[in-house]
């Protein structure tokens, strides 16, 4: 997701009318990502990005504009809502969406089973009534309101003369269990009526009716009690058969007043890119991962599978990220884009201009910086950008923007130390640059010293224009993309983050004249500080360490490394033989070497756990403490952590990085209680001892290099699908082959645009491609029509009220029929 900017929120009704608004991104109505808070603002830009695997079905993607207020509870201004199935109509493209007005009844999420049947009954005096049973079963993904759910039932025979039954409050959940039924009288005896048979109006009466099914939250606060959502059903459709049963998705209640005018509330732009992969089992995608995987020997390199997808990709990028993925996961990266930098080197005809393109062999550089060196940044630049972020140092040397007050030669000063330090701090990092990207940057300097044997500094400005350029200095001016910084910086430190980040671009580019490659005259008279030998020098050493081959890192000296941290609520250990097993907030910190929390940011750790201690990581049982997005750390000897994380999305986070760092412990367990010791037993299996060997085997590990959770059969959907998409792109691509082949003069134009150095094989290669695809898309339909049939609209998974689902009901449908 990006979120850009709102614009004309309505004013606030103070005298200075301006509001301190953020932003947040909820999955139905759990948030999982806050934007910085924008002040003083009614077009407030935050111009953050976030990105995040969804780990739970939902309905709705919803983003809230919030106004701070300082003395009470945060005001809402309003909401975009997008059903799940209308994210791929805003698919990758700004779009303006007008905030709509929030009340608690439009807030609803969650679904209803329900049992109704309709019975004729013989009185005692022979007469014949109706009589309607309503059995509420149970709910499921409630919303919790205010950190708690205490859900309750009321159920409203609407007809002449209502009638409204309540069931019993369901404490501290929000999948609650009701199994209670309800009786309605719906026809009368005709004695009612003074006459002597049944009153066939009074049977017409049945089809106006309507069961009413409303979820409240029992509050204790004196507002009343919260709407959670209501089920409306119209009792003639018993007609057809006495007996119903299935599940509904929640309503809004349907008030009829109306909405405010939309434009009352002003408008967000966002881009959402949202994908969903149906993955299959490892050996459906054989033959097209194997095609990918021999890229790197295909002579030439262009006829490869790799370079194929590059080709026919509107974006390289969409082509780089799941190709670096796959081959990483694979461990055949280097030779990969070795063999592409290669062909990119060889029809470079200007050694200035080396890899300054956006091609595939760029792409695929920067994403496997991307994820390799994501910690290596951390290591590296991560302290002094914080620093900067919280110390507001200013540093402003354009004498246009100054502000009042600031000194122009102290500002300099300022800068100057931060851009000294920034550039040491690189320079001296070469020992801890991954492996993997120094065997690319060997590679890379081989070829461009081979190809222009009389530019000395050409081994210098391949691999530099990398490192520098594409890596350090974009990670300095957007810290937040590369996980650095949570948020978007402001605008003085955003300034100054500016002002180093082309400053150390310039330095680490080794041009010759530097002044003269800035547009500024500020920037040029502010370099002149580093236009001394001793600079270059260090450029030079640096990238002569990171390119060269045979290095290894050097653990024995590596300084413990950052994973995550935040915020979490955890449930005390029992270390004390007396005292309450209680809840408490604490600052949790995850490093390579230990796992630990301590009651705020920055104090000594109460509790740390070395990574060779952490024998398992899990989901824990809602029904254990009655608390969601909770999971258990297992320790030797059976201790438990319990902690509850914010969300679904930070729990997932939490769960697969401690896993991957405690991968290869050597005591790991294999099964494990997924519920809680509580009460004299396992909550899961109801055993007594508490060291009773797990009931349930573990969650399949990750594989244990840190930075890269990787699934390669996830990856080759996503190529396949790719494919697939620019099916049109790979006929085209064929029938040039063809047209070469047959005739090699002038290139036709609507074939100019590939790269084609050997029709015959590149034609072999795409014949494979499209056949593969061909299976893959015939598994793809077959399962769909399994699926279609064995599918039942109103089951757990696929609620009355379930859009998506009548949207796929209607396809199949046209499907089959034109199969027909």
């Amino acid at each position: 997701l990006s979120l850009g900017e709102a614009k004309n929120l309505p004013t606030y009704p103070g005298p200075n009318k301006m509001r301190d608004c953020y932003c947040t991104v909820n999955l139905d109505q759990e948030e999982v990502f806050r934007t910085k808070i924008v002040e003083k603002s009614l077009c407030p830009f935050y111009g953050e990005d976030f990105y995040c695997e969804i780990p739970r079905t939902f309905r709705h993607l919803s983003f809230y504009i919030f106004d701070r207020d300082v003395f009470r509870r945060d005001s809402i201004i309003g909401k975009v809502a997008i059903q799940k199935e209308d994210l791929q109509k805003y698919h990758n493209r700004d779009t303006w969406f007008q905030l709509q007005h929030v009340d608690a009844d439009s807030e609803v999420q969650g679904k209803v089973h329900l049992e109704l049947r309709l019975s004729e009954v013989i009185t005692d005096t022979g007469v014949v009534c109706h009589k309607l049973a309503t059995r509420v079963l149970e709910c499921q993904g409630l919303p919790i309101v205010n950190g708690q759910c205490d859900p309750y039932a009321t159920v409203t025979l609407a007809g002449p003369s209502r009638q409204v039954l309540q069931t019993k409050v369901k404490k501290k959940t929000n999948n609650p269990h009701f199994d209670e039924v309800f009786y309605f009288e719906v026809t009368r005896p005709s004695s009612y009526n003074k006459k002597s048979h049944f009153d066939i109006e009074d049977v017409d009466e049945v089809d106006k009716m309507e069961i009413r099914v409303d979820l409240w939250n029992a509050s204790n606060l004196k507002f009343g009690d919260e709407f959670l959502g209501e089920l409306r059903l119209p009792l003639k459709f018993l007609r057809q058969s006495s007996s119903y049963e299935a599940w509904y998705f929640l309503q809004p209640r349907d008030n009829g007043n109306k909405s405010l005018k939309p434009d009352d509330l002003g408008s967000l732009r966002l881009n959402v890119v949202y994908t969903e992969d149906h993955v299959f089992s490892s050996d459906y995608y054989s033959p097209l991962r194997d095609l990918l995987l021999k890229s790197a020997d295909v002579e030439p390199v262009s006829a490869s599978a790799a370079h194929i997808l590059g080709e026919v990709c509107r974006e390289k990028q969409e082509a780089a990220i799941p190709l670096v993925r796959l081959f990483l996961h694979y461990g055949r990266i280097v030779p990969f884009i070795s063999a592409i930098a290669n062909a990119e080197v060889k029809r470079t005809q200007d050694p200035n201009t080396i890899f300054r393109g956006n091609s595939l062999t760029s792409k695929c550089i920067d994403e496997t910086m991307k994820l390799a060196g994501m910690h290596y940044l951390q290591v590296t630049l991560k302290p002094i950008i914080d620093e900067i972020c919280q110390v507001h140092k200013p540093c402003e040397i354009d004498p246009v923007k100054l502000k009042d007050g600031e000194n122009l030669e102290n500002n300099r000063e300022n800068l100057r130390q931060y851009v000294d330090r920034i550039f040491t701090v690189i320079t001296k990092s070469g020992v801890s640059c991954p492996t993997v990207m120094c065997d690319i940057f060997f590679s890379l300097r081989e070829s461009a010293a081979k190809r222009f044997q009389g530019d000395l500094d050409v081994r210098y400005t391949a691999v530099s224009s990398f490192i520098f350029l594409r890596f350090f200095a974009p990670a300095i001016l957007s810290p937040n993309l590369f996980q650095l910084t949570p948020h978007h910086p402001d605008p003085q430190t955003s300034r100054t983050l500016t002002l180093i980040s082309k400053t150390i671009q310039t330095l680490g580019s080794l041009s010759k004249s530097k002044s003269a490659s800035f547009k500024e005259s500020y920037m040029a008279t502010f370099y002149d500080y580093f236009n001394e030998q001793k600079y270059a020098d260090a450029v030079k050493n640096f990238l002569d360490l990171i390119s060269s081959s045979g290095r290894r890192d050097h653990k024995s000296i590596e300084q413990p490394i950052l994973l995550k941290e935040g915020f979490m609520i955890k449930r005390a250990q029992g270390r004390k033989r007396f005292g309450m097993k209680n809840f408490k907030k604490r600052w949790f910190r995850l490093t390579n070497h230990e796992f630990t929390y301590q009651k705020s940011k920055g104090d000594h750790p109460l509790c740390s756990i070395p990574i060779e201690n952490i024998l398992a990581v899990e989901r824990l049982e809602e029904e254990s403490f009655k608390m969601k997005n909770m999971f258990q750390v297992i320790q030797p000897e059976r201790r438990v952590l319990y902690i509850q994380a914010n969300n679904c999305v930070e729990a997932k986070d939490w769960i697969d990085i401690l896993t991957k760092v405690s991968q290869c412990n050597k005591k790991r367990l294999t099964v494990y209680h997924p519920s809680a010791y509580l009460n004299g037993h396992w909550l899961c299996c109801k055993a007594a001892a508490d060291n009773t060997p797990g009931c349930t085997p573990c969650t399949g590990g990750l594989p244990a290099n840190i930075q890269l959770d990787i699934d390669g059969d996830r990856e080759t959907e996503r190529i396949y699908s790719l494919f697939n998409l620019y099916m049109s792109k790979l006929e085209k691509m064929q029938e040039a082959c063809g047209s070469k082949s047959v005739y090699d003069g002038p290139e036709e134009e609507e074939y100019s645009t590939f790269i084609i150095d050997d029709p015959k094989e590149t034609y072999k290669t795409l014949k494979l491609i499209i056949e593969g695809v061909g299976t893959l898309e015939q598994e793809h339909a077959q399962y769909k029509r399994d699926k279609f049939k064995k599918t039942k609209y109103g089951s757990q998974e696929h609620p009355i009220g379930d859009k998506s689902f009548q949207t796929y009901i209607r396809q199949q449908s046209e499907i089959s029929a034109h199969s027909i």
